[in-house]
């Protein structure tokens, strides 16, 4: 546990200040991410004797993220494009004897999806007006999900939660997970609308969000984004791997970190636009 927080302090250290700037500072950050993540699950889907293209499922994915950041008007025909891109690399492919083609393809096309449209939510999240501070409410709380479940579901965990797709998940650590997550959502929504003052400057945030509001917002991400979790750990299981790699001490590869952050970004897209916007 202590290296898990050591690791996740540095990351989060390290990463602030590309939260902060946003622009092409925070694309960069997330953008890096999401393209390991990729190459991850390139990996992940071979070790399961599949063969999604590593340069289409990549280079798709680092696509979709530059089209929906900065080309928007682009980003369908950019997607329609690379789909049809997959198909015709794996007909190739069957054609000179890949007999498992089509799945290669669905592969191909789910990795660039998933990870490149479905990903870019999180840059959408920190382009939202105020996206700086709903991103920090929004993420933390996922965070909070992870770190409340884990806490309390490995000494106290004696249900589990999906057997077959992650052993270790219990329904405390579920619950204790949606609590703190709930917690940490009312928490930032007060902190962020606290009337205070700092060396004559007001800490007063922009963010018109209730501590009620929070503590919902927080509630609905915690009790949903495991599903991201298990999802990458469907991926995991088919390859027979525990971790999608090695990258990071303590917490396995860029994929298991952002599992559930994807979840997490659409959900507050949605949920911000809604109801705040």
């Amino acid at each position: 546990m202590s290296r898990r927080t050591l690791t996740a302090l540095l990351l989060l250290f390290a990463a602030m200040p590309a939260i902060a700037l946003g622009g092409i500072w925070y694309f960069l950050l997330m953008g890096t991410f999401l393209v390991i993540a990729a190459w991850e699950y390139v990996h992940m889907f071979r070790a399961a004797h599949a063969q999604p293209s590593m340069i289409l499922t990549v280079g798709g994915t680092l696509c979709l993220l530059i089209a929906r950041a900065f080309f928007v008007e682009w980003a369908m025909l950019t997607l329609t494009l690379l789909v049809l891109a997959a198909l015709a690399v794996h007909t190739l492919a069957y054609e000179r004897g890949r007999d498992q083609a089509a799945l290669d393809f669905a592969a191909s096309v789910a990795g660039f999806v998933y990870l490149g449209w479905v990903g870019a939510y999180l840059i959408d999240l920190r382009n939202l007006p105020d996206g700086g501070w709903w991103l920090m409410l929004v993420l933390p709380s996922v965070w909070a999900a992870d770190t409340g479940g884990y806490m309390i579901g490995v000494p106290y965990g004696k249900h589990k939660l999906a057997p077959r797709l992650s052993p270790k998940k219990s329904w405390e650590g579920y619950f204790a997970g949606v609590f703190t997550a709930a917690l940490m959502g009312g928490f930032f929504a007060w902190a962020y609308n606290v009337d205070t003052t700092l060396f004559g400057r007001s800490l007063l945030g922009p963010l018109t969000i209730s501590v009620w509001d929070g503590v919902l917002l927080g509630f609905v991400l915690g009790a949903i984004t495991t599903l991201g979790d298990l999802g990458e750990s469907l991926f995991k299981r088919q390859g027979g791997i525990k971790d999608s790699s090695q990258l990071i001490p303590g917490h396995g590869g860029a994929f298991d970190r952002i599992d559930s952050w994807v979840w997490a970004a659409v959900i507050g897209v949605a949920w911000i636009r809604f109801f705040f916007l």
